[in-house]
């Protein structure tokens, strides 16, 4: 299977555009890989999800916060967020954030810090359990 980037929809939260480039509607089962650009002065919400996380950063730059740890990135790294870690991704720079997530769940159920479900747009019908 070849899936367009450009065909998909697009979700917008304050600041975030996503795609998601696979996952539940290309039938994955295990993982989910989302496109994403931040706005500077932008940041996810603070959250969870029960699985890891891997983030490829293309291009741009920001802070990232794991289990109250903060730590600065450039372009051309790689962020680890281990599986229930509460985490936010900020843009501090000037430029826009480029990034490549890969999940290993899908659907990805995202949570607060203290569990409760965060509503995304962009969620499978059934990640809202």
């Amino acid at each position: 299977m070849i899936v367009r980037n450009d065909e998909l929809p697009v979700f917008e939260l304050p600041g975030i555009t996503h795609r998601t480039v696979a996952g539940h509607a290309q039938k994955l089962k295990s993982m989910e890989v989302w496109l994403q650009t931040m706005a500077p002065g932008s940041a996810t919400p603070v959250h969870r999800h029960a699985c890891e996380e891997v983030i490829v950063v293309l291009s741009g730059s920001g802070r990232v916060t794991i289990d109250g740890r903060t730590s600065s990135f450039g372009p051309d790294s790689t962020l680890i967020v281990p599986p229930d870690a509460v985490h936010q991704i900020e843009n501090s720079g000037s430029d826009p954030i480029v990034l490549v997530a890969a999940l290993g769940s899908a659907p990805v159920r995202v949570r607060t810090a203290g569990g409760e479900p965060v509503p995304v747009p962009w969620a499978a019908p059934d990640a809202s359990a």
